[in-house]
Order: C-alpha cells, then sequence, then structure tokens
C-alpha cells in the first residue's frame, strides 16, 4: 500500500507530490490528463487583478489584505502570506535545480508585465528564463518574429498593440524551412525540431537578416523542448541580443517542459509512480476515513489503496466539480459539500465580466487542508484538498492559478507529513 495516493497531475498535485517524496514517503499519482500546465503560458501567477477590477496589480503581497476583504475565504487567507511566500521560494529553488530557472521583477515583490499573444500586457509573478527579455518595463525596442504558415501566432497584430502602447515594434516572418520541412505541424513540433542543433543555426541565420542593433527578439514559445535552456543560449550569444518567447494557443509548449522536468524528477530521481490515463469515479469512506479510490478500466472498476490521499482534481474547468442542467454542483469523486450555488440562475452574475458565484465555489478546507463541512467539521481524516478544487478563489480571471496551485499543494503535502 503506498504512503500517499495523490488524485491530479496537475501542478497542486506535483508540488504535493514531491514535497511528500522528499520526505520519504511512498507516493502514487493518477489523473485523467496531464494538468493544466499544458494549457497556461508557463508563467506563475500569484494575483493579478482584484475581484470585479480591470487594473493589473503591481504587488500581489500589498495586495493580500485587500483580496481577503473582498473574499475572507480565499485560499491566500487560509495560508498566510508566509506560507505563499515560502511556497513560491520552494518552487524556485527546484526549478532552479532541475534546469528551467523562474525569475521575477528585480525588487522580488511586483508583477512582471510581459506581451500577450495579442500584444496586451500580461500580469505575471514569475516567469521561465526564456520569457523573461520581454519585460515590459524596458524600453528596449521589440522585433516580432514569426513564421509563414505558423497558424495562430500573428507578428502584425502583436507589433501594433506594442505600438498602440507606446513601444518601439515591428514585426518580421521567415521561411518555416528555417526549422523544419514538415507542411504539418505545431509549436510542438517546431520545438522538438529546435532540440537539434541543425535546426538551430538555421534559425540564427534567418533571424542575422532581420535583427536590428538595440532590439529584443519575440519568437513563438518554440525555442526546443528538452533542451530548451541551451537553445535559448546559443540563440542569445550568436545574435547578441535579448530573446524571449510569447507564448501561443495551446498545447502550451513551456508548461510542458514544467511538466516534464518535474515528472522526470518525481519518478527518476524520487521514485515515486505516476499514471496518467487513470480516471477516478467513486470512493469508499468509512469511519471517518477513506479507504479507498475507484477508478474507470476496461473490464472491471479497479481500487487504489493509500494510507493518506490528496485531492487535487481542478475546478469545473479542469473536471474536479461537475454540474447539471438541473442546477446540481457537485465534486466528482467523493462528493465534498461545496460553496458553489446549487440554483442554476445563481451561476453567472448579469456582467460578463463580473465575478461569476459558480467559479468561485469548491470544497471548504481547514488550516491543514482537510475538508470540512459547512460547520467546520472535518469530514474525513485522512484526506487533504489543494488547487483548483478550492472554495474562495476565482483562479483565471484572478490571475491566481499558479501561485494557489503551488502553495496550497506544498502546505497540503506537509499537512499530511505532520499528520
Amino acid at each position: 500500500m503506498n504512503d500517499v495516493l495523490i488524485i491530479g497531475a496537475g501542478l497542486a498535485g506535483m508540488m504535493a507530490a514531491i514535497t511528500a517524496a522528499r520526505a520519504g514517503e511512498r507516493v502514487h499519482v493518477i489523473a485523467t490528463g496531464m494538468g493544466a500546465q499544458h494549457w497556461s503560458a508557463g508563467t506563475v501567477d500569484v494575483l493579478g487583478y482584484l475581484p470585479g477590477e480591470r487594473q493589473p496589480l503591481s504587488s500581489p503581497f500589498a495586495s493580500l489584505s485587500a483580496l481577503a476583504a473582498h473574499r475572507p475565504g480565499h485560499p491566500y487567507t487560509l495560508l498566510g502570506e508566509a506560507r505563499l511566500r515560502q511556497g513560491l521560494a520552494d518552487f524556485r529553488a527546484l526549478t532552479a535545480a532541475l534546469g528551467l530557472p523562474y525569475d521575477g521583477a528585480e525588487d522580488g515583490g511586483t508583477n512582471l508585465l510581459l506581451p500577450s499573444p495579442a500584444g496586451a500586457p500580461r500580469p505575471t509573478f514569475l516567469a521561465p528564463a526564456g520569457q523573461l527579455a520581454g519585460d515590459m518595463s524596458q524600453t528596449r525596442p521589440y522585433l516580432i518574429v514569426g513564421f509563414h504558415a505558423l497558424r495562430d501566432f500573428y507578428p502584425t497584430l502583436i507589433a501594433e498593440n506594442l505600438q498602440k502602447q507606446g513601444f518601439q515594434a515591428r514585426a518580421a516572418f521567415l521561411p518555416i524551412e528555417n526549422i523544419t520541412l514538415r507542411r504539418d505541424f505545431s509549436t510542438v513540433h517546431l520545438a522538438q525540431a529546435l532540440d537539434d542543433d541543425v535546426a538551430v543555426l538555421r534559425l540564427v541565420e534567418g533571424l542575422k537578416k532581420e535583427l536590428r542593433p538595440g532590439e529584443r527578439v519575440g519568437l513563438p514559445a518554440i525555442l526546443g523542448m528538452n533542451r530548451h535552456s541551451q537553445v535559448l543560449a546559443t540563440l542569445q550569444q550568436a545574435l547578441d541580443a535579448p530573446l524571449f518567447e510569447i507564448p501561443t494557443l495551446p498545447p502550451s509548449v513551456p508548461g510542458m517542459r514544467l511538466f516534464l522536468i518535474m515528472r522526470r524528477h518525481l519518478e527518476n530521481d524520487l521514485h515515486a509512480r505516476m499514471d496518467p490515463g487513470i480516471t477516478v469515479i467513486d470512493s469508499k469512506t468509512e469511519a471517518q476515513r477513506v479507504q479507498w479510490v475507484v477508478s474507470e478500466t476496461s473490464a472491471r472498476p479497479l481500487k487504489h489503496r493509500a494510507q493518506r490521499f490528496l485531492l487535487a482534481t481542478g475546478g469545473i474547468l479542469g473536471g474536479g466539480i461537475h454540474s447539471a442542467p438541473s442546477g446540481r454542483v457537485w465534486e466528482t469523486i467523493f462528493d465534498l459539500p461545496l460553496t458553489a450555488p446549487q440554483q442554476r440562475s445563481q451561476w453567472f452574475h448579469p456582467e460578463f465580466l463580473a465575478p461569476q458565484p459558480v467559479f468561485l465555489g469548491g470544497v471548504q478546507v481547514q488550516k491543514d487542508f482537510r475538508p470540512v463541512a459547512a460547520s467546520g467539521r472535518r469530514l474525513y481524516d485522512n484526506l487533504w484538498a489543494a488547487g483548483g478544487v478550492l472554495a474562495g478563489a476565482d483562479v483565471i480571471a484572478e490571475r491566481s492559478l499558479e501561485g494557489v496551485a503551488i502553495a496550497t499543494g506544498i502546505a497540503a503535502a506537509q499537512g499530511m507529513l505532520e499528520a
């Protein structure tokens, strides 16, 4: 029997798994898919906007008290600033050790503003080294480079929108043959192609023809999959200019890089077990303890047993919470009580950009992240929850998804270890 069974392979589940495995626990991670990293920008958003406001925040930490006033049940309020900061520091130390370092603004406490795929300012707290040179607090001119036949990346649009914000920016296009001879490809294929040194040298020659002195180069996020740091260093040295990636539509190459290094560390270094493609559909509980969870198979349902369980399946968007036309909203495995409204007419606010009640609904937990009933009574002694399934945060609108996932994943694992 495993010590810890983690359900979900997003950032919350992975950070919890690494924390527990490093403490010597026997860890098994099961998940339907690969987690939200494959859909995200690969950055770490801690808090970009306060509820109902459209002006991006300068400092997440300076805004925590205002956030608590809006949302007293927010996971950050439960964590406290010290645990949030420590979780982010642990994440930075982990990614640096694994060869994919993340960094933030020079003062260490404010958000970065990076160009979005449309050229709009995108607030984020930590970004991989390959995105940092896009920092919009700098005045260096932009050269946004795309490739003929690459779908869903529009350098001209990005450059025009940067110009409207007062930046010097221009667009250029290179032949796709600078990277690959394929005719059907995605950004993932291009990133894999650029793991080859010959393709990198062809890209260098193409960029040299377009680059002007003093410019920084923005490219779609394709600079290598497994050799990203080497590819980035080679390009910057050859061009003697800063380069940065702009995330594209999913699947996200920066997010995939992060997932891959974490999975390798978990399986190869920490000897934990990870099984994607497993959908948990039910559970068995008795005497205030979870006995096992059940997953679908092609034959009969399969039981997964452990001493302790962590629920990190995400919210409505992640599939950890389901809803029905009747208005019912429920957690899919343990049927834990939710704070989401159970009347369909109350799910959404009439204003499209207002905070939406259905996305704020989730599982309430105590300080060690064990789920509780509305009365505050602990439901199970050996069940914890983390990430998007938690109540009190609209992580997409707030731009807090990764911050909540990282900090609560670590905190829940620590709760397990202390228990």
